[in-house]
């Protein structure tokens, strides 16, 4: 499927106001948490993008868009490619077999898949797909099952040499053979997938999938095939920037714009690049100022979306100092995160709700409030737990063994919002007696060098989700097969309990089933303090008022052929 969760620094890592309620005792925010903050989130729309009919939109123009930060991974499905500037480069140039709209509802995209079946006989499903006559990749060779079968492949965990960012899906797959032609795909399930209509998206070639070798750094630097309606043009390395150009080869509706192009900025400049006109769009952070002045250029229109996204503190289970779960459980009763939704979303027009669910958004009809004593900020009964794992109070900090209980809280360099969260965090702990040193890391760095690896205590970022909680669970929370193959487990937590439901929850095909199974591993997923949720994450874009069909997606796919000007 597509990666179920795709991880985001830049403008993930939010900006917080430090006041007087910095310390961990601050009055707690009459919003949070509230009805009436339940009753703003079911207001907010599903997508806003100024929806204009394709024969309405202008042919021709440029759109030019910014990334949080460069990509050395081209390849989404390898560990160090599932980000979300990779996606957003990828979703013009690759096959997406399915597409969503902003109900989450998902169908066939039959530009590429013409037609696709489920069915379950004697308890076992298969999956039918027919590819499009026409869908071929841009070297010239057709698009045909064998681009299924590699995929699978490459993605199902056999070979651990490929560095997959998840196996969801593909793990429970028996067999993908070649149907009645070579456009036709026989997907055969040995454990039932009720996601499965997530699955091959994006889908890369045969020759990307066929070696470790291909998979982990053939798309390394370069986009060496496309299949989209635009190709690459250009993927400057030095000033950062992709190219992107309508291809003449596609088959699907011609694309309206003439050229994508994709700048690399920082946070911090990308707004004064918009006001400029230097770009046609730029996403709003959690910041009141940026927003207010968002609302203050000419000609800009502001729109938002409830979407599944969320920002959270990821908790580096492998550290020396949080292997202890106990230890983990202290660190998040010492934080109150009623304090940071409110510091980050005040006066953003957005619900003031902290999110107390791993799986599903406070706007999902699944949502159900888990986090139960783990939720509440509760830094006394923090001191009691590490007093009993062994670390006391020895003057300002806690020791054990004569060493100090020092966190690192790794921030991107760029970022002074970020570098405010973390004295925000910095100042809670300090209060329970845990020292926490805020380390800035280049922007670039921050993954490949730095959570990937485990080299952290604490990280705050967003996951950017799909239509698809359950089928993504394995991907983030099931337990590591081992240091080198965590998937995007960067907590390296798991329990064999958590598994189990974990397994049953993606496989239940019932969806009332399902939703239980979801909310009783993410019960577990809590007691684990495995990632520390903070809030339904902002869909907040500022646009040119004569954008159209692009802005905030929620949970909708972009049409790539549609965007573009109004005439």
């Amino acid at each position: 499927m597509k990666v179920g969760y795709k991880a985001v620094a830049g403008t993930a890592l939010l900006a917080m106001a430090l006041t007087a309620c910095a310390g961990g005792g601050a009055e707690k925010p009459e919003a949070a948490s509230s009805q009436a903050a339940q009753e703003q989130a079911a207001t907010l729309p599903g997508s806003t993008t100024n929806p204009v009919a394709y024969d309405q939109v202008a042919d021709g123009g440029t759109v030019k868009l910014a990334l949080n930060q460069w990509q050395a991974q081209w390849n989404y499905n390898q560990v160090n490619g599932t980000n979300a500037n990779t996606d957003d480069v990828i979703e013009p140039l690759m096959p997406f077999v399915a597409i969503a709209n902003d109900k989450a509802e998902v169908v066939n995209n039959p530009d590429y898949v013409t037609e696709w079946k489920m069915e379950l006989t004697g308890g076992k499903q298969t999956v039918t797909y027919k590819i499009n006559d026409k869908a071929a990749w841009s070297d010239g060779t057709p698009m045909t099952y064998k681009d299924f079968q590699a995929q699978w492949k490459a993605l199902n965990g056999e070979n651990k040499k490929y560095q997959v960012s998840s196996t969801d899906g593909y793990d429970r797959v028996e067999s993908v053979e070649k149907g009645a032609t070579d456009k036709d795909v026989v997907v055969t399930f040995a454990k039932n997938y009720p996601d499965w209509k997530g699955m091959f998206s994006p889908l890369y070639p045969a020759s990307a999938n066929e070696t470790p070798e291909a998979f982990n750094k053939g798309w390394v630097d370069k986009i060496p095939v496309t299949a989209g309606p635009f190709k690459v043009e250009s993927m400057d390395q030095t000033s950062k920037t992709a190219t992107l150009v309508r291809d003449d080869k596609w088959w699907g509706q011609k694309a309206k714009l003439d050229k994508v192009i994709f700048r690399t900025l920082l946070d911090t400049a990308k707004l004064n690049t918009f006001a400029n006109g230097e770009i046609d769009a730029v996403e709003i952070p959690a910041n009141a100022a940026d927003l207010k002045r968002a609302k203050e250029v000419a000609n800009a229109d502001i729109r938002k979306a409830a979407a599944p996204n969320w920002r959270h503190f990821t908790v580096n289970g492998s550290s020396e100092f949080l292997k202890d779960k106990s230890v983990r459980q202290a660190i998040q009763l010492g934080i109150n995160r009623e304090v940071i939704a409110q510091s980050d979303l005040k006066d953003m027009d957005w619900p003031i709700q902290t999110l107390n669910n791993h799986v599903y958004m406070n706007t999902h009809k699944g949502y159900v409030d888990n986090s139960g004593e783990l939720g509440k900020y509760n830094p006394e009964k923090a001191k009691q737990l590490l007093d009993a794992a062994g670390w006391k109070q020895e003057g300002e900090y806690r020791k054990k063994d004569g060493k100090e209980f020092a966190l690192r809280f790794i921030v991107p360099a760029s970022l002074p919002t970020s570098k405010q969260e973390g004295e925000l965090t910095q100042a809670m702990l300090k209060e329970i007696g845990v020292k926490v040193t805020i380390e800035p890391v280049p922007d670039d760095k921050l993954f490949d060098d730095f959570i990937i690896p485990g080299n952290f205590d604490i990280a705050p970022f967003a996951w950017l989700g799909t239509p698809f909680p359950n089928g993504s669970l394995p991907q983030i929370y099931k337990t590591p097969e081992s240091a080198e193959n965590f998937g995007s487990n960067f907590p390296r937590i798991g329990t064999p309990e958590l598994d189990a439901l974990i397994d049953q929850a993606a496989g239940e095909m019932d969806p009332a089933k399902a939703v239980e199974l979801g909310n009783a591993a993410d019960k577990l997923i809590w007691d684990e303090v495995h990632t520390i949720p903070m809030y339904q994450r902002p869909d907040i874009y500022a646009t040119k008022k004569t954008l159209a069909n692009y802005g905030a997606f929620g949970f909708a796919d972009k049409n790539w052929t549609a965007v573009g000007y109004t005439k």
